[in-house]
């Protein structure tokens, strides 16, 4: 076999959305299970639309995910001179013919076409043929059209969706270069794939109907074909096609959201491929197990609760001190100081097993560089009479209470002891005035934490 090599392929229009991804995580993973070549190609020949900001939010993504590449980012925009040598090569030998049909021309065989219900399709009215006699060029640019077969069908073993056939009676013959001399999309692609020796094209499928052509063109060219895989499409939760409504954007806004890299190479290799029952695996197993031979045909449903309950399990497995110091970037953007507070890789130790992402725990732990004002309402629901009373107890008592988890601890059980209470009426209290949350860890954890001087000073503000 020869040696595998792989790419991806993205156009610079946009972000490096979670499609975009998985295909790239996909042809990665393959290249490096078989210890092949990973190639990035930016294929930015849609300058109109083509931007220096997406192409560096692309990289920025792969970067992220840790999909280093082998060889590239090549430029299509940089490899001019290469397709318009190739189709010099392709107007002499005849596979490609000048043609000077005016757009107006165009839309006029439409119209024909389409009041006959026929597929609307270019004619061929310059395509040369033996014995056919062709109009006198106009004095006007020309496109460049490749001569497609007319006849038979192509084939091709799609690694994914299994034997898939086109009729050349389906297919027009294509622009492969524009009236000014850009050559198209289709073209470029297989003069790139024929040049960097791909052996494996790995894309979404909403290029299928673009491999035919390719072939015809690779074929016409002299270049070994490539075997193609087309990933099926990925649904959003509510079950429609996965679009920028469904919540992120670019791949880059997960990492805003406060998810891990680790944690979306795992979701997304589960994207329409499996390895038996696994949901958990490095990335190392991954491309260990990894091969075309278990992706799914049918379209994959993104499941969001899934990838946070990833997330935490990742966060978990961090070691505090790497945890700590996301946390500490996030509380750093906002503007907190952590100088002045507890350790921040005890207040993580404390909140991490509570959050599914780097942002919530920033939110839960942010409490401990802050000023807390307690939200009133929720002040006076759990500040009650009686629990003003045992306050002023436990006030006193932590004055003297040695400082560690045990002691608190008992001393919070004697006073509701003493005044006949349940925990959560000293508890609730408590957690609203240090915290201004409801939901925390163990209180007395969270009083160790947060310092004797700050704890005594908060109660006796508040009751």
């Amino acid at each position: 076999m020869k040696p595998v090599r792989t790419r991806f392929a993205p156009s610079p229009t946009g972000y490096l959305h979670i499609g975009g991804a998985r295909t790239a995580l996909f042809s990665w993973a393959f290249a490096r299970h078989h210890g092949g070549t990973f190639v990035l190609r930016i294929e930015d020949t849609d300058v109109a639309r083509s931007t220096p900001e997406a192409v560096q939010a692309i990289l920025d993504g792969m970067q992220w995910l840790g999909l280093a590449h082998d060889e590239g980012p090549f430029y299509q925009m940089q490899r001019m001179d290469r397709y318009k040598e190739v189709i010099q090569q392709m107007l002499a030998n005849g596979s490609a013919y000048h043609c000077y049909t005016s757009r107006e021309e165009l839309d006029v065989l439409r119209a024909e076409q389409e009041a006959r219900k026929e597929k609307p399709r270019y004619d061929g009215r310059w395509r040369p043929e033996e014995d056919k006699v062709l109009p006198t060029p106009p004095a006007t640019p020309s496109v460049i059209r490749f001569k497609n077969p007319k006849n038979g069908v192509v084939t091709w073993e799609d690694q994914v969706k299994g034997r898939i056939e086109f009729a050349n009676t389906e297919l027009d013959d294509l622009i492969i270069a524009r009236a000014d001399g850009t050559p198209t999309y289709n073209f470029c692609v297989c003069v790139d794939d024929w040049d960097m020796g791909i052996t494996h094209v790995i894309r979404g499928d909403d290029h299928v109907n673009n491999t035919p052509r390719q072939i015809n063109i690779l074929q016409a060219l002299g270049a070994e074909i490539p075997q193609y895989a087309h990933l099926s499409m990925i649904l959003g939760d509510d079950g429609a096609k996965l679009s920028k409504r469904h919540g992120a954007v670019s791949v880059m806004q997960y990492d805003e959201d406060g998810f891990l890299p680790e944690a979306v190479i795992n979701y997304l290799a589960r994207l329409g491929w499996s390895h038996g029952d696994e949901e958990v695996f490095s990335r190392q197993q991954f491309v260990e197990w990894f091969d075309l031979d278990h992706i799914t045909a049918s379209a994959a449903q993104f499941n969001t609760e899934k990838l946070l309950w990833l997330n935490q399990h990742y966060m978990k497995q961090t070691p505090i001190a790497e945890l700590s110091a996301k946390v500490k970037a996030r509380l750093s953007v906002r503007g907190i100081n952590i100088d002045a507070g507890p350790s921040l890789e005890q207040a993580t130790s404390l909140y991490v097993d509570r959050c599914n992402t780097l942002n919530v725990l920033a939110d839960a732990v942010e409490v401990f560089y802050t000023q807390v004002t307690p939200n009133p309402e929720l002040l006076a629901q759990h500040l009650t009479d009686e629990a003003r009373l045992a306050l002023a107890d436990f006030t006193m008592g932590i004055a003297s209470v040695t400082w560690e988890t045990p002691a608190i601890n008992a001393l919070i059980k004697e006073t509701v002891a003493k005044h006949g209470l349940k925990m959560p009426k000293l508890a609730m209290p408590l957690r609203v005035i240090l915290t201004g949350q409801t939901q925390t860890p163990s209180v007395d954890a969270l009083i160790v934490l947060i310092g004797r001087a700050r704890v005594s000073a908060a109660l006796a503000q508040n009751i």
